[in-house]
């Protein structure tokens, strides 16, 4: 597959259940689902680290590259790809029109958060 569908897409934005496992360090067993807030920028799906780059999940998607994720009733086999750079602009903005109103809102956009984007493409 080279990339998601409009619907795999549309479903992941609009929902706000997405769980990333990572391998762990042998690279085939899953990590331990971990929620995290996830944002579609064009054709592309993105999550941000809470904890920046100290998670323990964002340390095992650098690592290892793979995993899967869970959302809006779909399990899927992904990589992982660092993300830096003014795409992270446009990231800001898609977090701020999903999660408007929200106490954490401040913290997904702040350095900290953005130096740990990581964009998720199917496996």
């Amino acid at each position: 597959m080279d990339g998601w569908s409009n619907e795999e897409l549309r479903r992941i934005a609009e929902t706000d259940d997405l769980h990333i496992s990572p391998f762990r360090e042998d690279g085939k067993t899953y990590g331990t689902p971990t929620w995290i807030w996830s944002v579609v920028v064009g054709d592309s799906l993105y999550v941000r680290a809470y904890n920046g780059q100290r998670s323990s999940w964002y340390q095992a998607a650098v690592k290892q590259r793979a995993g899967r994720i869970t959302a809006a009733g779909m399990t899927k086999e992904v990589v992982f790809e660092p993300v830096d750079g003014s795409i992270n602009d446009w990231i800001d903005d898609a977090y701020r029109e999903k999660y408007k109103g929200s106490p954490y809102l401040s913290s997904m956009i702040s350095p900290r958060a953005r130096a740990a984007t990581v964009k998720i493409m199917p496996r």
